[in-house]
């Protein structure tokens, strides 16, 4: 590392990071040169993928543009910030990562267009993108017909599980049913009010609540609603919501709509001082634009939140803040995106491989691990989600996260729940 990254503002909490994943991954030690000898290109590199004796493309896929850039800039962001920590110390296998970036736009068809751009045209060696479920299952027949490898930051509504996606959000069990017998144990909620933005992840979400609320918890839906993507108007809404009273308003409210929605909850009186309301979709980068005016009281479930104590996370907050400037903000999926790259490289190590077959042979062995990862310690199951723990966290008033519930161990991903489908 240079002179003036060594001097720069959080250098010891950057430094401490990268020792820390440098220690989970062995192969990072070695210096660069050496790595390239041991890992020539024809052997690292055998069905013609953007890789030199010098560099490895990837592409980034994400919407910097459109209703949901409003909570994909954070990945693009972590991303990146991974990608720069894995150079800084000589890359994998001896080779640093390039970057192709491409804009989603916040429209399926051109993340399905982008992506195979991604695969056929620029041969990258892996993608770090989307963020909603329907850009996911948009882009999911190109990478499987292509035999590319995508890693999928986003909490998702799981029944998925692709060879070529790793998921490294959580999936339903780990977050939904979590939220739900969190709100029903510690809140005494026996009603509720459902609410989705209209597409695939939040319908399917909440599809699997009510079964778990009718069916294991015996409470009882008392409301079902969805908005289109983009929505703003909700004044209907609300009047909906105190004519039913419910306990607890259960919400996939996706995006830039987020806005308008919280606004209109309090507008309407609906505030997290009289109404138990349990978000699966409001991070630290959403309540950029919500304000934590109009959340405060309110409660998210997510498996990362910025104010998590533990070293692993004060030296990434430290380093992101440094790269993206004090007021950046992180919240979950920004977090799981993070993750991706250094996935990635620990199964790439590995595999002693860039070739998507064997990364992801070595992705299911249940030994790709990292144990300085911001959320705390995760790993990768053979069925390409990871182990995490889940949390519940209030809204404070100045927009930051309150964590006042933790899943006791880490939970085993189970994207295909038996009494779900």
């Amino acid at each position: 590392m240079s002179n003036d990254h060594r001097d720069s503002p959080s250098s010891n909490n950057r430094r401490r990071l990268m020792q820390g994943m440098a220690a989970a991954l062995p192969l990072a030690v070695l210096p660069k040169w050496a790595q390239a000898q041991q890992f020539p290109t024809a052997k690292v590199n055998t069905t013609k993928l953007a890789v030199t004796d010098t560099e490895v493309t990837v592409g980034q896929l994400h919407s910097s543009t459109g209703t949901m850039a409003i909570s994909e800039t954070g990945s693009i962001q972590a991303e990146q910030l991974a990608i720069d920590q894995i150079n800084a110390m000589g890359g994998i296998l001896g080779r640093k990562i390039k970057v192709i970036k491409e804009d989603g736009a916040s429209d399926w068809p051109t993340f399905a267009e982008k992506s195979k751009k991604l695969l056929v045209n620029d041969h990258v060696a892996a993608v770090f993108g989307c963020w909603t479920s329907a850009s996911r299952k948009a882009v999911l027949p190109v990478f499987e017909k292509e035999n590319g490898l995508l890693y999928y930051p986003t909490f998702y509504e799981g029944l998925e599980q692709s060879k070529n996606v790793i998921y490294t959000g959580q999936e339903a069990t780990q977050q939904i049913l979590f939220g739900l017998d969190w709100a029903q144990k510690e809140k005494k909620a026996k009603t509720f009010f459902l609410i989705g933005s209209d597409y695939i992840w939040p319908r399917t979400s909440m599809k699997i609540a009510r079964k778990h609320i009718e069916n294991f918890q015996k409470g009882k839906v008392v409301g079902e609603e969805y908005y289109p993507l983009g929505s703003t108007n909700f004044g209907s809404l609300m009047n909906k919501i105190k004519l039913q009273k419910p306990d607890c308003i259960f919400t996939a409210v996706v995006g830039g709509s987020n806005v308008a929605f919280y606004k209109a909850l309090k507008a309407a009186g609906i505030t997290g001082d009289k109404q138990l309301l349990l978000t699966l979709a409001v991070t630290e980068d959403e309540m950029t634009g919500v304000g934590g005016e109009n959340f405060a009281g309110f409660y998210s479930s997510m498996k990362y939140f910025q104010s998590l104590d533990n070293p692993n996370n004060k030296a990434f907050v430290a380093a992101f803040k440094a790269k993206y400037g004090k007021d950046a903000v992180i919240g979950d999926v920004t977090q799981a995106g993070y993750l991706g790259p250094w996935l990635w490289k620990a199964a790439v190590e590995k595999a002693g491989s860039f070739d998507v077959d064997k990364v992801v042979s070595a992705s299911e062995t249940g030994n790709i691990e990292l144990k300085t990862a911001p959320e705390g310690y995760v790993k990768l199951d053979a069925n390409h989600h990871l182990w995490s723990k889940s949390r519940i966290a209030q809204g404070q008033l100045d927009g930051t996260f309150k964590v006042v519930a933790e899943s006791p161990a880490l939970i085993k991903p189970d994207p295909f729940p038996k009494g779900y489908q």
